[in-house]
Protein backbone atom coordinates (compact mmCIF):
# COMPACT_ATOMS: atom_id res chain seq x y z
CA UNK A 1 0.00 0.00 0.00
CA UNK A 2 1.38 3.41 -0.97
CA UNK A 3 1.72 6.27 1.50
CA UNK A 4 -1.05 8.23 -0.24
CA UNK A 5 -3.51 5.30 -0.26
CA UNK A 6 -2.72 4.57 3.38
CA UNK A 7 -3.51 8.22 4.18
CA UNK A 8 -6.90 7.82 2.50
CA UNK A 9 -7.65 4.82 4.69
CA UNK A 10 -6.82 6.71 7.86
CA UNK A 11 -8.80 9.76 6.77
CA UNK A 12 -11.97 7.76 6.30
CA UNK A 13 -11.36 5.84 9.50
CA UNK A 14 -11.25 9.07 11.44
CA UNK A 15 -14.56 9.95 9.81
CA UNK A 16 -13.83 13.48 8.62
CA UNK A 17 -15.11 12.68 5.15
CA UNK A 18 -18.38 11.48 6.55
CA UNK A 19 -18.76 14.62 8.62
CA UNK A 20 -18.56 16.81 5.57
CA UNK A 21 -20.39 14.81 2.93
CA UNK A 22 -23.57 13.89 4.73
CA UNK A 23 -26.67 15.84 3.96
CA UNK A 24 -30.37 15.70 4.61
CA UNK A 25 -32.43 17.68 6.99
CA UNK A 26 -35.61 19.53 6.17
CA UNK A 27 -33.83 21.86 3.79
CA UNK A 28 -31.28 20.99 1.14
CA UNK A 29 -28.48 18.89 2.62
CA UNK A 30 -28.20 19.62 6.36
CA UNK A 31 -29.64 23.11 6.05
CA UNK A 32 -32.57 23.76 8.40
CA UNK A 33 -35.37 26.15 7.50
CA UNK A 34 -37.39 25.44 10.64
CA UNK A 35 -37.19 28.80 12.40
CA UNK A 36 -40.88 29.77 12.43
CA UNK A 37 -44.17 27.94 13.01
CA UNK A 38 -45.97 30.65 11.05
CA UNK A 39 -43.56 30.24 8.12
CA UNK A 40 -43.78 26.43 8.23
CA UNK A 41 -47.56 26.61 7.81
CA UNK A 42 -47.13 28.16 4.36
CA UNK A 43 -44.00 26.14 3.34
CA UNK A 44 -41.89 29.23 4.11
CA UNK A 45 -43.38 31.19 1.24
CA UNK A 46 -43.07 34.87 2.16
CA UNK A 47 -40.41 33.95 4.72
CA UNK A 48 -38.79 37.40 4.66
CA UNK A 49 -41.58 39.55 3.21
CA UNK A 50 -44.75 38.67 5.15
CA UNK A 51 -46.14 40.83 7.92
CA UNK A 52 -45.88 39.89 11.58
CA UNK A 53 -43.25 37.14 11.77
CA UNK A 54 -40.27 37.96 14.01
CA UNK A 55 -38.09 35.29 12.34
CA UNK A 56 -37.12 38.00 9.83
CA UNK A 57 -34.74 39.29 12.52
CA UNK A 58 -32.48 36.37 11.57
CA UNK A 59 -33.32 35.97 7.87
CA UNK A 60 -33.74 39.57 6.65
CA UNK A 61 -33.42 42.38 9.24
CA UNK A 62 -34.71 44.93 6.73
CA UNK A 63 -38.17 43.44 7.19
CA UNK A 64 -38.31 44.34 10.88
CA UNK A 65 -40.46 47.31 9.81
CA UNK A 66 -43.18 44.72 9.10
CA UNK A 67 -43.35 43.90 12.82
CA UNK A 68 -45.81 45.61 15.12
CA UNK A 69 -43.85 47.22 17.97
CA UNK A 70 -41.89 45.60 20.76
CA UNK A 71 -42.27 41.86 20.90
CA UNK A 72 -40.81 38.51 21.87
CA UNK A 73 -41.35 35.34 19.87
CA UNK A 74 -40.43 31.75 20.72
CA UNK A 75 -40.72 28.84 18.26
CA UNK A 76 -40.05 25.13 18.48
CA UNK A 77 -40.21 22.62 15.64
CA UNK A 78 -40.23 18.84 16.01
CA UNK A 79 -38.64 17.12 13.02
CA UNK A 80 -39.44 13.44 12.51
CA UNK A 81 -37.13 11.91 9.92
CA UNK A 82 -37.01 8.19 9.04
CA UNK A 83 -34.35 6.42 6.96
CA UNK A 84 -34.73 2.66 6.49
CA UNK A 85 -32.01 1.03 4.39
CA UNK A 86 -32.86 -1.90 2.14
CA UNK A 87 -29.75 -3.90 1.27
CA UNK A 88 -29.11 -5.10 -2.26
CA UNK A 89 -25.56 -6.29 -1.52
CA UNK A 90 -22.60 -5.54 0.68
CA UNK A 91 -19.33 -7.27 -0.14
CA UNK A 92 -15.69 -7.26 0.81
CA UNK A 93 -13.49 -6.70 -2.20
CA UNK A 94 -10.27 -5.84 -0.42
CA UNK A 95 -6.80 -5.99 -1.97
CA UNK A 96 -6.57 -7.99 -5.17
CA UNK A 97 -6.96 -11.68 -4.43
CA UNK A 98 -8.06 -11.21 -0.82
CA UNK A 99 -11.68 -11.82 -0.02
CA UNK A 100 -13.13 -10.75 -3.36
CA UNK A 101 -16.90 -11.11 -3.36
CA UNK A 102 -17.34 -12.20 0.26
CA UNK A 103 -20.60 -10.85 1.73
CA UNK A 104 -20.37 -8.41 4.62
CA UNK A 105 -22.22 -9.54 7.73
CA UNK A 106 -24.80 -7.38 9.46
CA UNK A 107 -28.37 -6.20 9.10
CA UNK A 108 -29.92 -3.11 7.57
CA UNK A 109 -29.09 -0.91 10.56
CA UNK A 110 -32.61 -0.20 11.81
CA UNK A 111 -34.26 3.19 11.36
CA UNK A 112 -31.36 5.64 11.21
CA UNK A 113 -33.65 8.62 11.56
CA UNK A 114 -34.68 10.59 14.61
CA UNK A 115 -37.19 12.93 16.20
CA UNK A 116 -35.42 16.15 17.13
CA UNK A 117 -36.51 19.56 18.44
CA UNK A 118 -35.32 22.74 16.70
CA UNK A 119 -35.78 25.86 18.87
CA UNK A 120 -35.74 29.53 17.88
CA UNK A 121 -36.28 32.80 19.77
CA UNK A 122 -36.51 36.46 18.75
CA UNK A 123 -36.70 39.90 20.38
CA UNK A 124 -37.57 43.13 18.56
CA UNK A 125 -37.76 46.77 19.61
CA UNK A 126 -38.23 49.86 17.39
CA UNK A 127 -36.60 53.12 18.42
CA UNK A 128 -35.62 56.57 17.19
CA UNK A 129 -37.71 59.28 15.57
CA UNK A 130 -41.04 57.80 14.42
CA UNK A 131 -39.61 54.34 15.20
CA UNK A 132 -37.64 54.33 11.96
CA UNK A 133 -34.86 52.25 13.47
CA UNK A 134 -35.13 48.68 14.69
CA UNK A 135 -33.02 46.43 16.89
CA UNK A 136 -33.41 42.68 17.16
CA UNK A 137 -31.86 39.61 18.76
CA UNK A 138 -32.20 36.06 17.47
CA UNK A 139 -31.29 32.53 18.49
CA UNK A 140 -31.64 29.96 15.69
CA UNK A 141 -30.32 26.59 14.46
CA UNK A 142 -29.69 26.99 10.70
CA UNK A 143 -27.86 23.68 10.17
CA UNK A 144 -28.15 20.30 11.81
CA UNK A 145 -28.73 16.60 11.43
CA UNK A 146 -28.45 13.30 13.28
CA UNK A 147 -28.49 9.71 12.03
CA UNK A 148 -27.47 6.57 13.90
CA UNK A 149 -27.41 2.96 12.70
CA UNK A 150 -26.87 -0.27 14.60
CA UNK A 151 -23.17 -0.56 15.38
CA UNK A 152 -22.76 -3.84 13.47
CA UNK A 153 -24.88 -3.03 10.41
CA UNK A 154 -23.81 -3.92 6.88
CA UNK A 155 -22.77 -0.32 6.08
CA UNK A 156 -20.75 0.20 9.27
CA UNK A 157 -17.54 1.02 7.36
CA UNK A 158 -19.28 4.01 5.77
CA UNK A 159 -20.89 5.41 8.92
CA UNK A 160 -22.61 4.55 12.18
CA UNK A 161 -23.43 7.86 13.88
CA UNK A 162 -23.48 11.35 12.42
CA UNK A 163 -24.37 14.40 14.50
CA UNK A 164 -23.91 18.01 13.35
CA UNK A 165 -25.36 21.07 15.01
CA UNK A 166 -24.94 24.78 14.28
CA UNK A 167 -26.47 27.37 16.62
CA UNK A 168 -26.52 31.10 15.80
CA UNK A 169 -26.81 34.02 18.21
CA UNK A 170 -27.40 37.21 16.23
CA UNK A 171 -27.92 40.94 16.67
CA UNK A 172 -29.72 42.91 13.95
CA UNK A 173 -30.30 46.56 13.02
CA UNK A 174 -32.42 48.14 10.31
CA UNK A 175 -33.39 51.62 9.12
CA UNK A 176 -36.61 52.64 7.40
CA UNK A 177 -35.80 55.17 4.68
CA UNK A 178 -39.55 55.72 4.40
CA UNK A 179 -42.65 53.56 4.89
CA UNK A 180 -41.84 51.73 1.64
CA UNK A 181 -38.07 51.17 1.72
CA UNK A 182 -35.85 49.73 4.45
CA UNK A 183 -32.39 48.23 4.74
CA UNK A 184 -30.93 46.05 7.45
CA UNK A 185 -28.03 43.87 8.54
CA UNK A 186 -27.20 41.41 11.28
CA UNK A 187 -24.06 39.82 12.67
CA UNK A 188 -24.18 36.40 14.26
CA UNK A 189 -21.84 34.10 16.14
CA UNK A 190 -22.24 30.47 15.09
CA UNK A 191 -21.27 27.52 17.28
CA UNK A 192 -20.65 24.32 15.30
CA UNK A 193 -20.28 20.84 16.80
CA UNK A 194 -19.58 17.62 14.92
CA UNK A 195 -19.58 14.05 16.22
CA UNK A 196 -19.43 10.93 14.09
CA UNK A 197 -18.38 7.31 14.25
CA UNK A 198 -17.77 4.40 11.92
CA UNK A 199 -16.27 0.91 11.94
CA UNK A 200 -12.84 0.29 10.42
CA UNK A 201 -11.94 -2.88 8.51
CA UNK A 202 -8.50 -3.38 10.04
CA UNK A 203 -8.28 -6.81 8.40
CA UNK A 204 -8.10 -5.13 5.00
CA UNK A 205 -5.84 -2.34 6.27
CA UNK A 206 -3.34 -4.86 7.72
CA UNK A 207 -3.46 -7.11 4.66
CA UNK A 208 -2.75 -4.21 2.31
CA UNK A 209 -0.08 -2.63 4.52
CA UNK A 210 1.85 -5.93 4.82
CA UNK A 211 1.34 -7.03 1.21
CA UNK A 212 -0.64 -10.04 2.35
CA UNK A 213 1.75 -11.24 5.06
CA UNK A 214 -0.88 -10.58 7.73
CA UNK A 215 -2.96 -13.47 6.38
CA UNK A 216 -0.57 -15.81 8.15
CA UNK A 217 -1.93 -14.60 11.50
CA UNK A 218 -5.54 -14.46 10.32
CA UNK A 219 -5.77 -10.82 9.29
CA UNK A 220 -7.82 -10.75 6.07
CA UNK A 221 -10.68 -8.52 4.91
CA UNK A 222 -13.50 -8.54 7.45
CA UNK A 223 -11.58 -10.46 10.10
CA UNK A 224 -10.74 -7.61 12.49
CA UNK A 225 -13.22 -4.77 12.85
CA UNK A 226 -12.24 -1.75 14.91
CA UNK A 227 -14.02 1.51 15.59
CA UNK A 228 -13.26 5.19 15.12
CA UNK A 229 -14.87 8.36 16.37
CA UNK A 230 -14.20 12.03 15.82
CA UNK A 231 -15.59 15.16 17.38
CA UNK A 232 -14.84 18.84 17.10
CA UNK A 233 -16.33 22.28 17.60
CA UNK A 234 -15.71 25.86 16.60
CA UNK A 235 -17.13 29.39 16.87
CA UNK A 236 -17.21 31.63 13.80
CA UNK A 237 -18.88 34.86 12.69
CA UNK A 238 -21.20 35.51 9.76
CA UNK A 239 -23.62 38.18 8.60
CA UNK A 240 -26.96 38.78 6.88
CA UNK A 241 -27.84 41.83 4.76
CA UNK A 242 -31.12 42.71 3.10
CA UNK A 243 -33.52 45.22 1.69
CA UNK A 244 -37.31 45.31 1.75
CA UNK A 245 -39.32 47.30 -0.77
CA UNK A 246 -43.07 47.94 -0.81
CA UNK A 247 -44.42 49.22 -4.18
CA UNK A 248 -47.76 49.63 -2.43
CA UNK A 249 -49.24 49.17 1.03
CA UNK A 250 -50.32 45.66 0.02
CA UNK A 251 -47.10 44.34 -1.55
CA UNK A 252 -43.66 43.60 -0.09
CA UNK A 253 -40.58 42.48 -2.01
CA UNK A 254 -37.58 41.38 0.06
CA UNK A 255 -34.04 40.51 -0.98
CA UNK A 256 -31.56 39.05 1.49
CA UNK A 257 -28.14 37.43 1.54
CA UNK A 258 -26.66 35.20 4.25
CA UNK A 259 -22.88 34.90 4.17
CA UNK A 260 -20.95 31.65 4.19
CA UNK A 261 -19.39 30.78 7.55
CA UNK A 262 -15.88 29.35 7.69
CA UNK A 263 -15.25 27.12 10.68
CA UNK A 264 -11.60 26.38 11.36
CA UNK A 265 -11.65 23.40 13.68
CA UNK A 266 -8.25 23.24 15.37
CA UNK A 267 -8.92 21.11 18.42
CA UNK A 268 -10.70 18.11 16.95
CA UNK A 269 -10.30 14.76 18.70
CA UNK A 270 -10.02 11.39 16.95
CA UNK A 271 -10.18 8.12 18.88
CA UNK A 272 -9.51 4.58 17.66
CA UNK A 273 -10.36 1.15 18.99
CA UNK A 274 -7.88 -1.14 17.19
CA UNK A 275 -7.95 -4.94 17.67
CA UNK A 276 -4.74 -6.10 19.37
CA UNK A 277 -3.74 -8.40 16.51
CA UNK A 278 -4.10 -5.60 13.94
CA UNK A 279 -2.29 -3.10 16.17
CA UNK A 280 0.68 -5.48 16.43
CA UNK A 281 0.78 -6.14 12.69
CA UNK A 282 0.54 -2.46 11.82
CA UNK A 283 2.80 -1.29 14.68
CA UNK A 284 0.34 1.52 15.26
CA UNK A 285 1.97 2.97 18.39
CA UNK A 286 5.51 2.89 17.00
CA UNK A 287 4.48 4.42 13.70
CA UNK A 288 2.01 6.89 15.19
CA UNK A 289 -0.89 5.70 13.04
CA UNK A 290 -4.43 4.86 14.17
CA UNK A 291 -3.62 6.41 17.53
CA UNK A 292 -5.77 8.86 19.47
CA UNK A 293 -4.84 12.26 18.14
CA UNK A 294 -5.97 15.80 17.56
CA UNK A 295 -6.48 17.34 14.15
CA UNK A 296 -7.76 20.31 12.26
CA UNK A 297 -9.94 21.00 9.25
CA UNK A 298 -11.91 23.87 7.77
CA UNK A 299 -15.65 23.35 7.35
CA UNK A 300 -17.42 26.05 5.35
CA UNK A 301 -21.18 26.30 5.69
CA UNK A 302 -22.71 27.76 2.52
CA UNK A 303 -23.98 31.19 1.61
CA UNK A 304 -27.56 31.67 0.41
CA UNK A 305 -29.68 34.35 -1.24
CA UNK A 306 -33.48 34.71 -0.99
CA UNK A 307 -36.10 36.58 -3.01
CA UNK A 308 -39.42 36.78 -1.16
CA UNK A 309 -42.69 38.39 -2.27
CA UNK A 310 -45.96 38.88 -0.35
CA UNK A 311 -49.15 40.43 -1.71
CA UNK A 312 -52.33 41.19 0.24
CA UNK A 313 -55.19 40.52 -2.17
CA UNK A 314 -57.92 41.81 0.14
CA UNK A 315 -58.82 41.93 3.83
CA UNK A 316 -58.94 38.12 3.99
CA UNK A 317 -56.54 36.70 1.40
CA UNK A 318 -52.73 37.07 1.23
CA UNK A 319 -50.48 35.21 -1.22
CA UNK A 320 -46.72 34.83 -1.15
CA UNK A 321 -43.74 33.13 -2.77
CA UNK A 322 -40.06 32.47 -2.09
CA UNK A 323 -36.99 31.41 -4.04
CA UNK A 324 -33.71 30.61 -2.26
CA UNK A 325 -30.44 29.69 -3.91
CA UNK A 326 -27.81 28.00 -1.70
CA UNK A 327 -24.16 28.00 -2.82
CA UNK A 328 -23.08 24.50 -1.73
CA UNK A 329 -20.58 23.97 -4.56
CA UNK A 330 -17.89 26.52 -3.62
CA UNK A 331 -18.23 25.66 0.06
CA UNK A 332 -17.67 21.95 -0.48
CA UNK A 333 -15.27 21.68 -3.42
CA UNK A 334 -12.36 20.53 -1.27
CA UNK A 335 -11.52 20.12 2.40
CA UNK A 336 -7.98 19.47 3.63
CA UNK A 337 -7.66 17.38 6.79
CA UNK A 338 -4.49 17.93 8.83
CA UNK A 339 -3.72 15.26 11.44
CA UNK A 340 -1.49 15.93 14.43
CA UNK A 341 -0.21 12.34 14.32
CA UNK A 342 1.98 10.78 11.61
CA UNK A 343 -0.99 10.25 9.35
CA UNK A 344 -0.52 12.16 6.13
CA UNK A 345 -2.71 15.19 5.40
CA UNK A 346 -5.56 14.41 3.07
CA UNK A 347 -7.43 16.50 0.49
CA UNK A 348 -11.06 15.44 0.31
CA UNK A 349 -13.12 16.09 -2.82
CA UNK A 350 -16.92 16.52 -2.70
CA UNK A 351 -19.68 16.41 -5.28
CA UNK A 352 -22.16 18.94 -3.89
CA UNK A 353 -23.97 21.22 -6.32
CA UNK A 354 -25.85 24.47 -5.74
CA UNK A 355 -29.53 24.09 -4.89
CA UNK A 356 -32.83 25.90 -5.31
CA UNK A 357 -35.73 26.02 -2.85
CA UNK A 358 -39.00 27.44 -4.21
CA UNK A 359 -42.35 27.76 -2.45
CA UNK A 360 -45.83 29.21 -2.90
CA UNK A 361 -48.25 29.86 -0.06
CA UNK A 362 -51.40 31.66 1.05
CA UNK A 363 -53.15 32.89 4.18
CA UNK A 364 -56.88 33.23 4.75
CA UNK A 365 -58.22 35.31 7.63
CA UNK A 366 -61.18 33.24 8.76
CA UNK A 367 -62.11 35.66 11.53
CA UNK A 368 -60.59 38.41 13.65
CA UNK A 369 -58.81 35.75 15.73
CA UNK A 370 -58.24 32.79 13.37
CA UNK A 371 -55.92 32.63 10.31
CA UNK A 372 -55.55 29.57 8.08
CA UNK A 373 -52.39 28.88 6.05
CA UNK A 374 -51.16 26.52 3.38
CA UNK A 375 -48.26 26.10 1.01
CA UNK A 376 -46.25 23.85 -1.29
CA UNK A 377 -42.52 23.77 -1.99
CA UNK A 378 -39.83 22.16 -4.14
CA UNK A 379 -36.60 21.46 -2.24
CA UNK A 380 -33.63 20.41 -4.37
CA UNK A 381 -30.90 18.11 -3.05
CA UNK A 382 -27.22 19.03 -3.53
CA UNK A 383 -26.11 15.42 -3.94
CA UNK A 384 -26.51 12.85 -6.73
CA UNK A 385 -26.59 9.08 -7.07
CA UNK A 386 -22.83 9.18 -7.66
CA UNK A 387 -22.04 10.96 -4.38
CA UNK A 388 -24.89 9.97 -2.04
CA UNK A 389 -23.57 8.78 1.33
CA UNK A 390 -25.10 6.49 3.97
CA UNK A 391 -24.62 9.09 6.68
CA UNK A 392 -27.58 10.91 5.19
CA UNK A 393 -29.46 9.56 2.16
CA UNK A 394 -30.37 12.97 0.81
CA UNK A 395 -32.88 13.31 -2.02
CA UNK A 396 -34.92 16.09 -3.62
CA UNK A 397 -38.28 16.44 -1.86
CA UNK A 398 -41.65 18.12 -2.21
CA UNK A 399 -43.45 19.86 0.66
CA UNK A 400 -47.14 20.19 1.52
CA UNK A 401 -47.81 22.47 4.50
CA UNK A 402 -50.76 23.58 6.61
CA UNK A 403 -50.95 26.14 9.39
CA UNK A 404 -53.19 27.83 11.92
CA UNK A 405 -52.87 31.15 13.71
CA UNK A 406 -54.84 32.18 16.80
CA UNK A 407 -54.80 35.71 18.20
CA UNK A 408 -56.77 35.70 21.48
CA UNK A 409 -55.73 39.27 22.34
CA UNK A 410 -53.94 42.28 20.91
CA UNK A 411 -50.75 41.27 22.71
CA UNK A 412 -50.66 37.51 22.25
CA UNK A 413 -50.54 35.30 19.17
CA UNK A 414 -50.16 31.52 18.84
CA UNK A 415 -49.19 29.76 15.62
CA UNK A 416 -49.02 26.12 14.56
CA UNK A 417 -47.60 24.57 11.40
CA UNK A 418 -47.33 21.11 9.87
CA UNK A 419 -45.40 19.86 6.84
CA UNK A 420 -45.24 16.47 5.17
CA UNK A 421 -42.34 15.68 2.84
CA UNK A 422 -42.79 13.55 -0.27
CA UNK A 423 -39.64 11.81 -1.51
CA UNK A 424 -38.45 9.15 -3.91
CA UNK A 425 -36.34 6.17 -2.79
CA UNK A 426 -32.69 7.28 -3.04
CA UNK A 427 -30.17 4.62 -4.05
CA UNK A 428 -26.71 3.90 -2.66
CA UNK A 429 -23.87 2.35 -4.66
CA UNK A 430 -20.60 3.20 -2.94
CA UNK A 431 -17.16 1.78 -2.26
CA UNK A 432 -15.27 2.39 0.97
CA UNK A 433 -11.63 3.40 1.06
CA UNK A 434 -10.87 -0.17 2.21
CA UNK A 435 -12.56 -1.28 -1.01
CA UNK A 436 -15.75 -2.86 0.35
CA UNK A 437 -18.95 -2.16 -1.57
CA UNK A 438 -22.48 -1.34 -0.48
CA UNK A 439 -25.55 -1.26 -2.70
CA UNK A 440 -29.16 -0.65 -1.80
CA UNK A 441 -31.90 1.92 -1.49
CA UNK A 442 -33.65 3.86 1.25
CA UNK A 443 -37.21 4.34 2.30
CA UNK A 444 -37.10 7.89 3.64
CA UNK A 445 -39.81 10.13 4.99
CA UNK A 446 -40.29 13.27 7.01
CA UNK A 447 -42.89 15.19 8.97
CA UNK A 448 -42.49 18.50 10.80
CA UNK A 449 -44.71 19.99 13.48
CA UNK A 450 -44.11 23.49 14.91
CA UNK A 451 -45.64 25.84 17.44
CA UNK A 452 -44.88 29.41 18.50
CA UNK A 453 -45.98 32.21 20.78
CA UNK A 454 -45.57 35.91 20.06
CA UNK A 455 -46.04 38.44 22.85
CA UNK A 456 -46.13 42.20 22.35
CA UNK A 457 -45.28 44.49 25.25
Amino acid sequence: MTASSFARVTALAVGIAGALTFGHAQGAAFQLKENSAKGLGRAFAGSTSAWGDASVIATNPASMRLLDGRQFQADVSAISFSADFKKDSGRYVGPTGAGTGMPISGGNGGDAGMIAPVPAAYFHVPFGEDDKMHFGLSLTAPFGFTTEYDRDWVGRYHGVKTDLKAIDLGAAFSYDVNPYVSFGASVFVEHLTIELTNAVDFGTVAYAATNGASAAVGLTPGSADGFASVEGDNNAVGYVIGGTFSPSEDTNIALSYRSKVEHKITGGKAKFNVPALAAAALQTDARGIFVNTSGKATVTLPASATLSVTHRVNDRWTVMGDVTRTAWAPAFDKVVVDFASNQQDNALEFGYKDTTFASLGAEYKLSETITLRGGVAYDQSPTTNEHRDVRVPDVTRKWVSLGLGWTPSEKTEFNFGYTHLFTDEPTINITSVTNSTLKGKYDVGGDILAASINYKF
